[in-house]
């Protein structure tokens, strides 16, 4: 790699990432930029890494990409899932600032976030209603 490249900020943001999870612990593994083809005609993505014993293919997006380069990418990955290649299915991750619309469905979740930090955040916001129980009096609240 060159000195002065444009991949260097692209490489210390997977840094980045890298530190990020485990700070929050529980990495059990972290790839970078693995190939699953042909250079630009399969998936390759920044990390494939397993958190939480979830498997996840992260996109490090420093740079905006326009809405048919997010969906051929995407199209990418569910080709790779559809093979049957990877023993489990990946979700995706996007970290960007930018916010894509992604339109269609995909045989995997596909989440964004600004940074992997809060996307964990994102999902401890996540609540779910109080337990219900029935009985001869009606509806009472469960106090956990």
């Amino acid at each position: 790699m060159k000195q002065n490249s444009a991949k260097i900020g692209h490489f210390l943001a997977i840094v980045n990432v890298y530190k990020e999870m485990n700070q929050l612990g529980d990495l059990h593994s972290f790839i970078e930029e693995p190939k699953y083809g042909k250079k630009g005609e399969g998936a390759e993505p920044d990390i494939y890494c397993s958190f939480r014993k979830t498997p996840f293919f992260i996109e490090v997006q420093r740079t905006i990409y326009g809405e048919k380069q997010m969906n051929d990418k995407l199209a990418r990955y569910a080709d790779l899932f559809n093979s049957g290649i990877l023993p489990d299915s990946p979700h995706v991750l996007i970290l960007s600032d930018q916010r894509y619309a992604i339109d269609g469905e995909y045989p995997f979740k596909i989440f964004q976030a600004e940074s992997f930090t809060l996307f964990i955040q994102s999902l401890k916001m996540v609540t779910f209603p109080e337990p219900i129980k029935i009985n001869s009096g009606g509806l009472k609240r469960v106090v956990r």
